[in-house]
């Protein structure tokens, strides 16, 4: 695990170990932790992810954030994991939002789950949603 520090934000940034092809950091804030993530959501990485998140969002503040807008590649098996996530963080009190891009929109919307998922534009917005 390799942690980076942010000295304007004073926010440390710890790197996850998903897939080759999903790659993410974890930032942990006053109330929420904020998950950034890069390349595909498909069903090759879903189990880690699901498995990485899951621990993640038993561990630490239970308002989540999963930025998405660096993804390239949403398939059914990582919509399901979504959901999933949605329900335990829902279970554990907290709640759930996903910083979307028009891919990730696009194919959230073709099962209708938009407003289930709570998409927003950028993490300025879901940040201040959890204020």
């Amino acid at each position: 695990m390799s942690v980076h520090f942010n000295h304007e934000e004073g926010i440390i940034a710890e790197s996850l170990n998903l897939t080759v092809s999903l790659r993410g950091t974890r930032e942990v804030r006053d109330n929420c932790q904020l998950f950034r993530l890069t390349g595909l959501l498909d069903a090759f990485s879903e189990p880690t992810f699901r498995k990485v998140l899951g621990n993640k969002i038993d561990d630490g503040p239970k308002h989540i954030i999963l930025d998405l807008s660096q993804i390239d590649f949403v398939d059914s098996s990582g919509l399901g994991a979504l959901v999933q996530l949605a329900k335990q963080a829902q279970t554990a009190g907290g709640t759930l939002q996903i910083v979307t891009n028009a891919r990730v929109t696009q194919t959230v919307k073709l099962v209708r789950l938009e407003k289930f998922l709570a998409l927003q534009t950028s993490v300025d917005t879901a940040l201040e949603n959890i204020k």
